[in-house]
């Protein structure tokens, strides 16, 4: 509890970097030697991601929208194979892979919910994000469910 009253003055006062980035950025994620931690990071920044990717669709600008889907995509692809590269089984070392299946399901939700929001025109741009996420959501679903094949 102590610890995170330090943070949070330090936080208060500048000299700690506040958790939201400028920008979604890969680069502290691949700089993790930690796969699980690695996957984590990725899929926040893929959060992040598609905060800006909403934020660019209110403004208008398709080319900053088609960039976001582009990292939220690269995000949860770089999640996937840091999960895969740990070589654990999912069934018998959930810790990882649950917390990566409950924030890919948020994740697909919310951009569900943006694309529904945007118009019908602008909809494609999203989708192969989309597909993307939901293909990684139900590989680590049915990993959890049944286990590595032997």
């Amino acid at each position: 509890m102590r610890g995170t009253q330090t943070i949070l003055i330090l936080l208060a006062l500048g000299l700690v970097p506040s958790a939201c980035p400028l920008h979604a950025d890969l680069k502290a994620a691949l700089a993790e030697h930690d796969l699980g931690r690695r996957s984590k990071l990725a899929l926040e920044n893929a959060g992040a991601a598609l905060k800006y990717a909403r934020e660019a669709y209110q403004k208008g600008d398709n080319a900053v929208l088609a960039a976001d889907a582009v990292e939220i995509e690269e995000s949860v692809a770089l999640a996937w194979d840091s999960l895969e590269s740990t070589g654990k089984n999912p069934r018998k070392s959930p810790r990882w892979f649950k917390s990566a299946e409950i924030e890919t399901r948020s994740l697909l939700k919310k951009l569900e919910t943006l694309q529904h929001d945007m118009g019908f025109e602008d909809r494609p741009l999203l989708d192969k994000a989309k597909a993307r996420l939901q293909k990684v959501h139900d590989d680590l679903l049915t990993g959890l469910m049944e286990g590595k094949e032997k």
